[in-house]
């Protein structure tokens, strides 16, 4: 008879045991490892936990913005500003205009365009000074407000008789007058002056006078 060998007699045994060893080893690994990874993600999250910071956020603050300046109030012209009574200036006849055309002195720097010019015979409006009244529109403005009053012109009046350029010597501004003056001036055609026989360009004062009682 042949000989039994012992390993192949306990083999079975050995291998039934090593199994069992194997399956309470695997068990054990199984119910160990998650009580270690629940320990491991809780000193994780306290770790995090101690290492956040409480930043305390200022609050915005916040800036009144200035309301704008309020629109200065508009004046607004009274009635009662202008009245007849209080208004004393003196009226000119265009009779006495012989005593304006000399011209004055030569200006100072502040009017250099106005040149004095030598003259035998002052220039005349063509039909008379009449002519140059009738020109003379007054502003409703200043005709509504009462006012009244005399404007000077120093004008140019070249050797066609045409005024062609003018300096306002004495107005009455913001009334309308200094223009409607102007305006007559340059309306009325004029005989040139004379420097001997030959026509000359000149520059001469024309008063204009603006009275409500004419009217």
């Amino acid at each position: 008879m042949l000989r039994e060998d012992p390993l192949l007699t306990s083999y079975p045994t050995r291998l039934r045991s090593m199994a069992v060893y194997v399956i309470i080893a695997i068990s054990l690994v199984m119910y160990l490892f998650p009580r270690f990874l629940d320990e491991a993600k809780k000193l994780d999250r306290d770790q995090i936990v101690e290492n956040i910071e409480t930043v305390d956020i200022p609050q915005t603050e916040q800036f009144k913005i200035p309301e704008p300046p309020s629109r200065p109030s508009i004046p607004i012209a009274s009635d009662e500003e202008f009245d007849d009574e209080d208004i004393t200036l003196d009226e000119m006849d265009f009779d006495d205009f012989d005593d304006w055309a000399t011209p004055p002195p030569p200006p100072s720097d502040d009017g250099p365009k106005v040149k004095f010019i030598p003259y035998d015979k002052a220039p005349e409006p063509i039909g008379g000074y009449g002519s140059l009244k009738r020109n003379v529109v007054y502003p409703d403005i200043a005709m509504e407000a009462g006012i009244e009053g005399t404007v000077i012109i120093q004008a140019f009046i070249n050797d066609k008789g045409v005024v062609t350029d003018w300096v306002i010597m004495k107005g009455i501004p913001n009334t309308g007058l200094d223009e409607a003056a102007i305006e007559a001036i340059k309306k009325t055609r004029w005989k040139p002056a004379l420097q001997r026989d030959r026509k000359v360009g000149v520059w001469i004062s024309i008063p204009i006078n603006f009275s409500l009682k004419a009217n």
